[in-house]
């Protein structure tokens, strides 16, 4: 079995990997040979500390995830984000690779957003909103710099200390930066993204201008809710893979006949992205077992 450490794979991690293994795994999550498994949520001997177990399988790959939140680990300077992937061998069930993959997650989380705001997102979408400071907001403004030049960057935080440090770390991209309050951010914004995990909808619909796209990362758990569901009505709305995003994701609080379109379809233009520069468009990522195995299958052939 091969082990690949935590430190190891933060060194070969990067946006440009991610962003490749995710537009792959995301099409290959529409294929009628893939099996994405539903989700076990559990928690640790603590109840505030949380895990959930993510796995799938196509021809060629088999496997899961165990991602954990462990709330007082920065008090012993441990991130409170872990997560391990586990690939079996096809030919015997045991297990071919087991990857420590904490900061390989922000980054395949990230790239599913810039995989589908680069195909939903208008090609002139200068002001980029990010409504959320904690562990993956940053990673979520880096990869979308790669696929759009924002001119300008508005951070929305509850906590102002922390919406200010991730400014400070958002310097090198070069790309103005404000922090400001929700209602302005949504009011000039040519894409909005939420990476919380807020169990209630982050801003109003009146608020979001004709033409944004939004990009919904945080729900993927029952109770979870970012948006306003006032907004499904009239924009289009696209989803990683719609049988979990009606179950677990942002679309679990839009009606049981909303039609959804999975990004992979788009991708394969086997559907339609966006419709007009003025429709308002809405992507769903509520974190596909597929993504882990396509992104542990990149860095174990550069390892």
């Amino acid at each position: 079995m091969r082990f690949i450490s935590e430190s190891e794979s933060a060194a070969l991690i990067n946006h440009e990997l991610a962003y490749d293994a995710i537009y792959q795994a995301l099409i290959a999550a529409i294929q009628p040979d893939t099996k994405s498994f539903p989700v076990v949520h559990g928690q640790g001997s603590n109840s505030k500390n949380t895990f959930s177990v993510k796995s799938s399988a196509t021809q060629h790959l088999a496997g899961l995830k165990v991602g954990s939140f462990w709330e007082d680990n920065p008090k012993n300077g441990l991130p409170r984000h872990n997560a391990l992937i586990l690939l079996f061998n096809q030919a015997n069930g045991k297990m071919a690779a087991a990857i420590e993959a904490g900061k390989v997650n922000t980054f395949r989380t990230a790239a599913s957003n810039a995989v589908a705001t680069n195909i939903l997102a208008r090609k002139d979408s200068k002001v980029l909103a990010i409504l959320g400071t904690g562990n993956q907001a940053k990673y979520e403004c880096e990869a979308l710099a790669k696929i759009r030049n924002f001119e300008q960057i508005l951070i929305v935080g509850r906590d102002s200390s922390k919406a200010e440090k991730m400014a400070e770390e958002l310097k090198p991209l070069g790309i103005q930066l404000n922090i400001t309050n929700a209602k302005e951010a949504c009011e000039q914004a040519d894409v909005i993204v939420t990476a919380t995990s807020s169990h209630t909808p982050l801003f109003k619909a009146e608020w979001v201008k004709v033409g944004t796209h939004i990009s919904s990362m945080g729900s993927d758990k029952k109770g979870k809710q970012e948006l306003p569901p006032e907004l499904f009505a009239h924009s289009g709305l696209f989803c990683d893979l719609d049988v979990q995003s009606k179950l677990i994701g942002e679309f679990q609080h839009a009606p049981e006949s909303t039609t959804l379109t999975n990004i992979g379809d788009v991708l394969l233009a086997n559907a339609q992205g966006r419709q007009s520069q003025k429709q308002i468009t809405i992507y769903d990522s509520s974190g596909l077992s597929i993504q882990d195995l396509y992104i542990a299958q990149k860095i174990l052939e550069i390892s």
